[in-house]
């Protein structure tokens, strides 16, 4: 160990630099401007908006969010403003941080991926895009983009060619067989960086009401109900992946952040723990901080390199 001195958390996401590995997840931080009075956005390493469409969309009907134990269902169905108004209403203000800002993107076909970000290409304002590729593929029967390695290759192909500009994150399905599989053909087919994983489909009765507690009657779980999953989605990937991966699920306090950092992760997103303390991410970043301090380190390279783990 080296001596104490002033800390580095900045990350290299590929071409991008982040000032800490701290990131707000997409659809838990609105447009950013939501959580401006509550955290200070240039604290943070970046933020990922809620996903755009070319068209907006009004969403699932109420209620669209329910506790479970140590987690969250959500069925926000993707409402938002869509693309065009989102540059001219949301993305003027943003300009103003200085935090690296991703917009998720999504479409229901491999041409509305494609348009969506060619709208974005022309805006200014953006540090890169995230893929999600959760998404059904309405002109092949509605299967998940996600879901095949064919599909994943042909979507983020179409997205890294409209994206010429900008690093293409793409975040990944945990409704696969082997993620390898999907992380290979993500990153062969352009991808700069991968968010390991999306929420996994779930659902809760209200046996007394016969209905489910949410106005769909299924949703996405998060949480920390989730991070042992996800934890090894990451620990998978990061044995084929050539591009740096974000590792995204139930993430709630430093060693969180530590466990997914030891096993492959570059950064992290943080997602439901915002809904329950809104200055979540900012307290981690500072957190780590102080962890990197404690060991008598200089920056999160060291640290990482200090615990990883010894596994078989």
């Amino acid at each position: 160990m080296t001596s104490a001195g002033p800390v580095d958390l900045s990350v290299n996401i590929g071409a991008l630099r982040l000032k800490n590995p701290i990131i707000a997840a997409s659809g838990t931080f609105g447009y950013g401007l939501e959580f401006a009075h509550h955290v200070d956005l240039n604290s943070i390493g970046g933020f990922v908006t809620k996903g755009l469409s070319l068209n907006p969309i009004q969403g699932s009907p109420a209620p669209r969010l329910c506790h479970t134990p140590s987690g969250m269902l959500n069925a926000v169905g993707l409402q938002n403003v869509g693309v065009r108004a989102f540059v001219a209403e949301k993305l003027p203000v943003l300009r103003k941080y200085d935090t690296p800002v991703l917009v998720n993107i999504f479409g229901y076909s491999l041409e509305e991926y494609g348009e969506v970000i060619s709208v974005l290409e022309e805006a200014p304002g953006i540090a890169g895009y995230e893929l999600n590729i959760s998404c059904p593929n309405v002109k092949q029967g509605g299967i998940q983009f996600g879901s095949d390695p064919d599909m994943v290759f042909q979507v983020v192909g179409v997205a890294r060619r409209a994206a010429a500009n900008r690093p293409l994150w793409v975040k990944l399905s945990p409704l696969v067989t082997d993620i390898r599989v999907i992380v290979r053909a993500a990153q062969d087919a352009g991808a700069d960086a991968l968010t390991v994983a999306n929420t996994y489909p779930a659902m809760s009765i209200d046996v007394k009401a016969h209905r489910s507690r949410l106005g769909c009657p299924t949703g996405g779980l998060s949480g920390p109900a989730i991070r042992p999953i996800t934890l090894r989605l990451v620990w998978e990937a990061a044995k084929v992946a050539k591009v740096p991966i974000i590792g995204l699920g139930g993430i709630e306090t430093v060693d969180d952040v530590l466990e997914y950092l030891s096993v492959g992760a570059m950064a992290v997103q943080v997602g439901t723990a915002s809904f329950v303390d809104p200055s979540a991410l900012a307290g981690l970043a500072a957190g780590l901080e102080r962890e990197i301090s404690r060991y008598k380190l200089q920056n999160i390279k060291a640290l990482t390199e200090v615990l990883v783990p010894k596994l078989d």
